[in-house]
């Protein structure tokens, strides 16, 4: 039947043949029997097991797979962080500022300002022991290792575990030059990272003498100074070529800690760095102990480069300047300065001490002063009592009220219009255009020459003086005497109302300490390059003569009669000298301005706030100030009289020239007293 149906099938289109599904299971099953029956059949008698392998092996396939797995991660975390490097080629070529050394006219360096790079030099023109107190200080095995130290870093790991905290570091000299030339100095996991890998980059490309030729040339050492080069002029004044052992040692542990180890700003803690220094080096082998106590001795003949503490007010108005004189660009500059350090020092003291002492209680908190040559060189600057508290410079950038020290330039314009010491005018009450100025006391004297309102401050007759030559007059002599601050033509302008600075003031009275020449303050002697180019050189003596030299000698008398009678007798000391004092409305700024022969200063005393003092006048504690400093700056001078004057502080006589002068002269005998008789 079966072959009937499928021979029916295949004559019935649309049918397919009907598979014959009981001999298909039978075949399985059958299959499946015989599979079953090998695998479940004993072994043959005699066969042996096959044997089981070790649990190490286990474990060792494991370890391989984590060790590879490892090694993946590691390497896609340097692909990671080598992504991130910076450009190493720029980082190695040196990019800098230009540095300015601003030093005193003695040649003492007093600040330096932007990095400082020495020339590079080679391990062949260093004396050995600067690299090799490097080497013993930093990293003894550097010559041995690959760039990292694993001796090195498992001795710090274990030293910052003993102590809780990070005591030692285990950087090579190679990590330390990979961090410093391309890296951040912060402490985290990705820049230790790139730290080895740039590390490791720099052994590959570089020897190992140039990677400690590029360490000691690039390192900073503190103080502004990159390179050992750079460190050896700033702390010894000369080229590291020239370095004693002693030497070297202190500027290989200033690598450590170049704020703390400053020799400048703690010797102490200096000296014990170097004297751990060079036991190192003895330790290693570099030094015998003999060589060792024997460096260890230099110390006594050490002799650091001038420290440049004074003057920071002076240096700061100085480099305002630089750039109207020559252009930078990328040149080192050297700035040689009108400035004598040691009448800077004896102007620092003399206000710090009058501040100190009594300041406070006269409520002065601030004061300033300036020393001019008569030519207008500053040799002395004070810009306040405190820079690191202050800035400010009181002395250039302060502009206050002058009060009566502004009254030369008055009488200046009344000798100029024909009045002279001996003209007298009245000293009483007055008022103009409804303002009526008193003098200080409050008191008027009747009639007094102009040499006695001078030396007494007479308010009345400064006013009389300046309506009488016109207040424009008096502008235009200011002008010509030096000041450039905005002065009005209003009554109270005979008694300093207008505002000036300490230093044009001062200049002032330079030009009647030289004898009538005018005089532009300056700072700046001349400008040269490291190399020693002169690139500005001051030349010539300021606008020429600006007072006729007989009214200096007119003033320079009434002046110096203020230190005689006058309100400036505090100022007075032991030789010939000159001055005004001047004290603002409601006590709020004290002046005291002055010269000798060989000397201009002029001192304010007031409040930054312009809050008043408790009855601080020119004649007081600015006068004493004065008197302070100066005679600290003439010792060891010879006395010499004023321009003009002989030592009495009168006129000196001059005999006429030809003989109809001298017949003449025979009949006016007033005027060998200087002046004619009113």
């Amino acid at each position: 039947m079966a072959a009937a149906v499928r021979g029916a099938g295949d004559q019935m289109p649309g049918f397919s043949p009907i598979f014959d599904t009981k001999r298909l299971q039978v075949h399985i099953m059958a299959k499946a029997k015989r599979v079953n029956t090998r695998v479940n059949a004993s072994p043959k008698k005699g066969a042996k097991k096959p044997a089981r392998r070790p649990i190490f092996w286990f474990f060792a396939k494991w370890i391989a797979t984590a060790a590879v797995w490892a090694l993946i991660i590691v390497g896609l975390g340097v692909a990671w962080y080598a992504t991130n490097l910076p450009d190493v080629d720029q980082a190695l070529s040196a990019t800098r500022r230009p540095t300015v050394t601003v030093v005193a006219a003695d040649g003492a360096e007093l600040a330096t300002f932007g990095d400082l790079y020495g020339a590079p030099l080679s391990l062949k023109e260093l004396p050995p022991a600067l690299p090799n107190a490097v080497l013993a200080i930093e990293d003894r095995r550097f010559y041995s290792h690959f760039g990292v130290d694993p001796r090195g870093l498992t001795r710090a790991a274990v030293a910052n575990l003993r102590a809780g905290r990070i005591v030692q570091g285990g950087s090579t000299i190679t990590q330390q030059l990979a961090k410093n030339l391309f890296l951040t100095p912060e402490r985290t996991f990705s820049r230790k990272a790139q730290e080895f890998i740039l590390a490791l980059w720099l052994e590959r490309k570089f020897t190992k003498d140039e990677i400690l030729t590029i360490y000691l040339n690039r390192m900073y050492l503190g103080a502004g100074a990159y390179g050992v080069d750079a460190a050896a002029w700033r702390y010894f004044g000369r080229s590291a070529k020239q370095l004693s052992t002693y030497e070297s040692a202190m500027l290989a542990g200033l690598l450590k800690a170049p704020s703390r180890y400053n020799p400048r700003a703690n010797l102490d803690a200096a000296k014990q760095r170097t004297n751990l220094v060079l036991s190192r080096m003895s330790d290693v082998g570099f030094l015998s102990a003999d060589q060792m106590r024997r460096a260890k001795a230099e110390a006594e003949r050490m002799v650091l480069a001038s420290s440049g503490r004074y003057g920071r007010y002076f240096v700061d108005w100085v480099l305002e300047q630089v750039s109207d004189y020559v252009s930078p660009d990328d040149r080192d500059l050297v700035v040689v300065t009108t400035l004598d350090p040691l009448l800077q020092g004896k102007a620092e003291r003399a206000v710090a001490a009058i501040l100190e002492s009594q300041g406070k209680a006269a409520g002065a908190g601030e004061a300033a002063l300036v020393g001019l040559s008569p030519d207008g060189a500053v040799r002395a600057m004070v810009g306040g009592g405190n820079y690191r508290r202050s800035q400010f410079n009181r002395a250039a950038q302060a502009h206050r009220q002058p009060g009566s020290a502004f009254k030369p330039v008055v009488y200046m314009a009344g000798l100029e219009a024909g009045l002279t010491p001996a003209t007298q005018m009245t000293d009483a009450p007055i008022t103009i255009d409804g303002w009526s100025p008193r003098n200080f006391d409050g008191r008027h004297l009747g009639p007094v020459t102009l040499q006695d309102a001078m030396a007494k401050s007479l308010n009345s007759v400064a006013v009389r003086v300046t309506e009488r030559v016109g207040r424009q007059r008096v502008v235009d002599t200011a002008r010509k005497l030096g000041l450039t601050a905005e002065l009005s033509a209003r009554p109270s302008l005979a008694l300093g109302a207008g505002e000036v600075s300490l230093i044009e003031l001062t200049a002032v009275y330079a030009v009647l300490a030289n004898g009538g020449r005018g005089v532009w303050p300056y700072g700046i002697q001349e400008i040269r390059d490291r190399q020693g180019n002169v690139l500005y050189r001051r030349e010539g003596s300021g606008p020429g003569a600006v007072v006729d030299g007989e009214h200096v000698t007119a003033m320079n008398q009434m002046l110096a009669e203020v230190l005689v009678s006058g309100t400036g007798r505090a100022a007075a000391f032991d030789r010939p000298a000159a001055g005004k004092t001047g004290t603002s409305q409601s006590f709020r700024d004290a002046w005291f301005m002055g010269f000798t022969a060989d000397l201009v200063a002029g001192v304010w005393m007031g409040n930054d706030d312009a809050r008043p003092m408790k009855s601080v006048t020119g004649g007081g504690l600015p006068a004493r100030l004065w008197r302070d400093f100066m005679v600290a700056a003439h010792d060891g001078l010879p006395k010499r009289p004023l321009p003009g004057l002989d030592f009495e502080g009168r006129p000196e006589k001059k005999e006429p020239e030809g003989f109809w002068q001298r017949l003449l002269a025979g009949f006016k005998p007033g005027t060998y007293d200087g002046f004619p008789q009113d």
